[in-house]
């Protein structure tokens, strides 16, 4: 059988689309796999980095702040369309998945006048504008959400979640060996920060500016910083003496992580609220506000309306984050109550859910 998976932009795509073709290959050793992403954009150096082919469209997303930009992006739409269907008629896919972002949207759209089944992921609890202007034609779509129907046929949609690392299922095991990673006090509470891979500006300014509270309170902290803002925390703590921060610009170990976590503070992307959904900690969202359809913050209120998050708004976050933080982790009850919430909207099979509905489609294809 022979598959191709199309989407990315950002890893919040990029990943699920790897974990679905390891799934894939993991039944079939034999199956054929090809990506088809954007050129310049990050999958075209993640994905063969994870053993993939992949070819690369100029596609580009629309300039809505700056019209008359979009005539090239339309030249390029044009191109990426042309492109897309020799892709398909050359490989010749048995199914073509989509998991958002850019290049998912010719390749579907070649592969529907096809006459080939495809398959829509949706990693958000609102729907990515692409994935939207392809589900009438799509076969199967995966969601991670329940209410997906608002946007997609009801009679199309499956509830399988979203993919997640294979190591986070038994992080609750880690903990000792967790706190010699981190080189932490086993007798203070640990608040792990995360800024993401880039980094979370309004959520490390929260930190740079409490600085003087933090060292005062008995909790220790895990802060990934992200790239764009390392320097500058660095400079922040480099003069402050026995800080009890482990203070790092990416994480490698994230197991490790959530394992000796005791409060998460994080963005609200929908990867990783799929990985604390399977955790189970109690944990504060700060949705970025700077993503298409504020899905960060809708992400956070599907959890909120479970009583499963904390809801801080980014525009509160530097004034409120570290207050709340503190006030949170002294209340045990609460802190319990959150963790057992959030754990009971995890997924944690979601790759094998998904992989199934891919073969369901393949074998009666």
């Amino acid at each position: 059988m022979k598959y191709i998976i199309s989407g990315g932009g950002t890893g919040g795509h990029i990943f699920p689309a790897i974990a679905i073709a390891n799934g894939i290959s993991k039944r079939f050793p034999d199956a054929e796999i090809l990506f088809v992403g954007a050129q310049g954009r990050m999958e075209m150096r993640k994905v063969p980095a994870a053993g993939y082919n992949i070819e690369g469209l100029p596609v580009a997303g629309f300039d809505r702040k700056n019209l008359l930009r979009n005539i090239s992006v339309l030249a390029k739409l044009c191109r990426s369309l042309f492109l897309a269907w020799k892709i398909i008629r050359n490989f010749k896919p048995d199914v073509v998945i989509g998991v958002g972002g850019y290049a998912s949207g010719p390749i579907l759209k070649a592969a529907n006048r096809m006459k080939i089944p495809t398959v829509l992921q949706e990693q958000n609890s609102y729907a990515g504008v692409t994935n939207k202007l392809l589900a009438k034609n799509a076969t199967r779509i995966c969601v991670a959400y329940e209410g997906m129907d608002q946007f997609f046929p009801a009679e199309k949609i499956v509830l399988t979640g979203n993919p997640v690392r294979k190591d986070l299922h038994a992080a609750h095991e880690k903990r000792t060996e967790a706190i010699a990673y981190f080189k932490l006090n086993p007798a203070k509470k640990t608040v792990l920060v995360l800024g993401g891979s880039l980094g979370a500006r309004t959520i490390n300014q929260s930190m740079m500016r409490y600085l003087d509270e933090i060292a005062a309170k008995q909790v220790q902290f895990i802060w990934q910083t992200g790239e764009y803002y390392y320097r500058e925390a660095l400079a922040s703590i480099r003069e402050r003496v026995n800080l009890p921060v482990y203070m790092t610009d990416f994480i490698s170990r994230m197991d490790m992580a959530y394992a000796v976590a005791d409060l998460i503070v994080s963005r609200a992307g929908a990867g990783t609220i799929s990985e604390l959904c399977i955790v189970g900690k109690p944990v504060i969202l700060v949705p970025s506000p700077n993503v298409a359809e504020n899905h960060q913050m809708k992400n956070a209120c599907a959890l909120v309306e479970k009583d499963a998050a904390v809801l801080l708004a980014d525009a509160e976050a530097p004034e409120q984050l570290i207050p709340a933080i503190f006030q949170l982790i002294e209340d045990e009850n609460r802190m319990k109550e959150l963790g057992e919430n959030i754990l009971k909207m995890a997924l944690p099979d979601a790759t094998d859910r998904i992989v199934d509905e891919i073969i369901k489609i393949a074998q009666k294809q």
